[in-house]
């Protein structure tokens, strides 16, 4: 169950580098890649998997909570963004930006909240 469950976290961590990633790669020029919107989908799956499997112990539900928020956040921005950049191939730069930032927010509440 170790590996599954480091497989689990593997594709969580790499969810977030392609959102976070591609905010980085296009920063000058913001957009929304298809890979900051797999990678959004990919953070939602993988955590609520991973939130089901901390149910088992003794979770921190607020920061659970905080970052599901935030996941949903950035999931939601990603999808507005990416059916703009395949619509009009315009993104407005907040909006890029947004789901960028978000990501990184959701990262760093990830590893500094203990």
């Amino acid at each position: 169950m170790d590996v599954l469950h480091n497989a689990l976290v593997a594709v969580h961590i790499l969810s977030a580098a392609a959102v976070v990633g591609g905010w980085f790669a296009h920063f000058r020029r913001p957009t929304v890649t298809a890979s900051q919107w797999w990678g959004s989908v990919g953070m939602i799956v993988s955590g609520l998997v991973l939130f089901g499997w901390a149910m088992s112990g003794e979770p921190n539900h607020m920061k659970l909570g905080v970052k599901f928020l935030i996941g949903v956040l950035v999931f939601a921005v990603a999808l507005i963004g990416r059916r703009r950049a395949v619509r009009t191939g315009e993104v407005p730069t907040g909006l890029a930006h947004a789901v960028g930032g978000l990501g990184l927010v959701n990262i760093l509440v990830a590893t500094l909240w203990d």
